[in-house]
């Protein structure tokens, strides 16, 4: 296993074990932070005071905005504009949000403090993106991520209060937007349905450098 060190670097992630799990340690420093995702790595911990753990899986699960799945009912329900949809509105409270959301399989959060206040940081400096869906001008749903300003969004979480509200977050961000390819990290059902695929590590790395 690799430690990190103070030295803003991360080794290649081809070294990951079979779980994807790169490194250990380091910080959440904005530098170290976006040197991360623009190589592929992102953080996932337990809690707060434990050692940073730095992941790059094999396959990828990603997106290709093209590939979007937007069901008939999702299609209706976007057209009875039942919610309204915002972007940077409120930062602060999506992430709080879904530092909160129960995952199945989950004792706990990985949006520990500490990742609290390192993403907002991001946010203040224009890296990081929130995305909320209001109804009756009540926060319902959203999700964020971090915007690598080079046609990769690299989602990080969601979360929903009522039916449907992260998918009305998800597909109106999309459609709203350029971007090339949004990053969802490790493959989960919601997002399979919406049209997110596995993606072999040496073509997410290389779609990355091109970009």
């Amino acid at each position: 296993m690799i430690f990190l060190t103070d030295k803003i670097e991360f080794p290649n992630p081809a070294q990951a074990d079979p779980d994807g799990l790169l490194a250990i340690g380091g910080d959440l420093s904005v530098e170290r932070l976006l040197l991360a995702y623009r190589n592929g790595i992102f953080p996932w911990f337990n809690d707060d005071g434990d050692l940073i753990l730095w992941w790059s899986p094999n396959p990828r699960f990603v997106l290709l905005p093209d590939r979007l799945k937007v069901s008939k009912s999702m299609s209706q329900i976007l057209r009875n504009k039942e919610f309204t949809v915002t972007v940077n509105k409120d930062f602060n409270s999506v992430i709080s949000e879904c530092s909160k959301a129960k995952r199945g399989g989950q004792a706990g959060t990985w949006i520990t403090d500490e990742m609290i206040k390192a993403y907002t940081k991001l946010h203040h400096l224009g890296y990081a993106t929130s995305v909320e869906v209001w109804q009756n001008e009540s926060l319902v749903g959203g999700l964020y991520g971090i915007d690598l300003g080079n046609g990769v969004f690299c989602g990080e979480s969601m979360f929903t209060k009522v039916s449907n509200a992260s998918k009305v977050a998800f597909i109106t961000f999309i459609q709203n937007t350029n971007y090339k390819l949004i990053d969802c990290q490790v493959y989960t059902n919601h997002l399979a349905s919406l049209g997110a695929e596995e993606m072999e590590r040496s073509e997410f790395l290389e779609y990355l450098k091109e970009s």
